[in-house]
């Protein structure tokens, strides 16, 4: 029988410095499966990277000519990034791995190890993090609101290293843009082994992970799987309705009790206040949905490939 094939799709964006000590440690990792009669292939996907990756990445393609370069047109996402190496993946199973080496490639092998047991979809959850204690609050409170309002026992510390059986990947191609894969192959149905990691602090650069982007994220999550938003500024609407006509009632019975005009100015002015900026919040709310339907209907691509650089003298 034919060894079994791990692919490992490595998203890039600004990552010149820690991409050789992360090659030599998927060079390693290579060793051990090759120890279990398994073989890997290596697809690295550059996402627009403004600094040296690219040539370094040419490099490490030079030192291992199997060695697949995916670059893209510009800067597309993570997800995009990861979505974009899927389809030059020729494994029995793909994993995908940062190239900020904070998530450890060695974490693959058990991973790989559970998927040869029959598990189709593995997960490694962050158990700790070295982050910034506004970035871990901030983080807990994204999971936990995913797990109230998208798909319930989702890991809370995140699970970003995924591993998959090739089966699943034609659920990740047609997923919608932005649609965070992970989470949307846990909303299908699918059930996850789990693995505990220990996050690591970054040695490499600075992380490009901004707090928009960490935004855009989570509204993309929220609002591609749920319309628990809109049912609940729905909610909100008819509770401040309910208080403003209990208010109004309220003003005009004492008006007629004690026979003087309403002093309305200052109440009027903060009722304005309320209720406009809630009718902005529910704008805003809505505003995203119909921005989801403009980018699903428009179809625009997911990403743009520039040229993919296959290791083997062909270049698409």
């Amino acid at each position: 029988m034919t060894p079994p094939l791990l692919s490992i799709i490595v998203p890039v964006y600004y990552n010149a410095d820690s991409l050789n000590e992360l090659f030599e440690r998927l060079t390693a990792l290579e060793s051990e499966l090759a120890a279990r009669d398994a073989r890997m292939e290596l697809i690295f996907v550059d996402d627009g990277s403004g600094d040296d990756s690219f040539k370094v990445l040419r490099g490490l393609q030079a030192r291992r000519p199997g060695t697949k370069i995916i670059k893209l047109t510009r800067n597309f996402g993570g997800v995009a990034s990861s979505w974009s190496g899927f389809p030059y993946a020729t494994g029995d199973c793909v994993a995908v791995l940062a190239a900020d080496l904070q998530d450890p490639p060695e974490q693959i092998l058990p991973m790989f190890e559970a998927w040869k047991e029959g598990h189709k979809l593995v997960f490694s959850h962050r158990r700790t993090r070295h982050d910034p204690w506004v970035s871990k609050m901030l983080a807990g409170f994204y999971y936990q609101l995913l797990n109230r309002l998208v798909v319930k026992d989702f890991p809370q510390g995140g699970a970003d290293m995924i591993l998959m059986d090739k089966s699943y990947i034609p659920y990740v191609l047609g997923a919608q843009r932005g649609v965070n894969y992970s989470v949307y192959l846990v909303w299908l149905g699918f059930e996850a082994k789990l693995f505990p990691y220990d996050r690591q602090e970054r040695k490499h650069g600075k992380s490009r992970w901004s707090f928009r982007k960490k935004f855009l994220y989570f509204l993309d999550t929220i609002t591609g799987f749920t319309a628990t938003p809109l049912r609940l500024i729905s909610l909100v609407g008819l509770v401040v309705s309910f208080i403003c006509l209990a208010y109004g009632i309220k003003l005009i019975a004492w008006s007629m009790i004690n026979g003087v005009e309403v002093p309305g100015f200052v109440t009027l002015a903060v009722l304005i206040s309320f209720s406009t900026s809630v009718i902005v919040t529910m704008l805003s709310i809505i505003g995203e949905y119909l921005w989801r339907i403009f980018e699903i209907v428009s179809k625009h691509p997911k990403s743009v490939v520039e040229k993919a650089y296959l290791g083997d003298g062909d270049e698409g």
